[in-house]
């Protein structure tokens, strides 16, 4: 991890577009501005761990992270992959816990780093960030209610083809860098490669997707649109 030098003027314009800092006054931007800092990561470099103290809120300038957890038999499961714009570890940043999950940078990645103290602090004091606060975290909220829904729902086949119908094509059938893996789906899934596996031939043998050399195309969309809803 490098940390890069960076003026005022970058700082201020990155939480002016933030959903967390858009609309505070000059004077509360300015403030945290002072405790802001832009670190740089290599691809499969760890921004932080799980259980560790949170250094602050994560907002992503470039490139690509995952949050997971790993299980106790060593499984990990990805709770979400974030890219540019995207903001992590907000609720150790404002509880004052430790870190829920852990961070993993995709390819090379910078983030800034709002330190975990100055947002308590403005929180205290500004009451309508505090505003800011309720509302993103309901979305966060609702999000999650939403993942736990699919998982109790949805068929591990049904979820698969969902997700393969919101990644881009890179990530399906692009280059090795960024091409998704079985065992990268599974992880997002929270399953196992094997699963997996038997889901891409179910898929396959309907005609919605087709998998050559580790390349998932899809083939027709209405048929996979159709495999995306649990009562298929």
């Amino acid at each position: 991890m490098q940390v890069t030098s960076i003026g005022q003027k970058e700082k201020l314009h990155t939480l002016r577009d933030n959903q967390y800092f858009h609309g505070l006054s000059e004077d509360s931007l300015k403030q945290l501005a002072d405790h802001m800092t832009l670190r740089k990561y290599e691809r499969g470099e760890a921004l932080f761990w799980e259980g560790d103290p949170c250094s602050g809120l994560h907002i992503v300038e470039k490139g690509s992270i995952k949050l997971f957890r790993v299980s106790p038999q060593g499984r990990q499961y990805i709770v979400r992959v974030m890219q540019e714009g995207d903001t992590c570890n907000e609720v150790p940043a404002f509880d004052g816990g430790t870190n829920p999950v852990n961070v993993e940078a995709l390819e090379e990645t910078t983030a800034w780093v709002v330190e975990a103290d100055a947002v308590r602090d403005l929180m205290r004091k500004d009451p309508f960030f505090m505003e800011l606060i309720v509302e993103n975290l309901t979305k966060m909220m609702r999000h999650l209610v939403h993942l736990v829904s699919e998982l109790a729902f949805y068929q591990v086949t049904h979820r698969l083809a969902r997700l393969i119908s919101e990644l881009p094509d890179d990530e399906l059938n692009g280059e090795t860098n960024v091409r998704v893996t079985q065992d990268q789906l599974a992880a997002r899934l929270g399953t196992v490669r094997e699963v997996v596996a038997r889901s891409l031939k179910e898929l396959e043998r309907s005609g919605a997707i087709r998998v050559e050399n580790r390349r998932i195309h899809i083939n027709d969309a209405d048929v996979l649109q159709q495999w995306t809803q649990p009562w298929n």
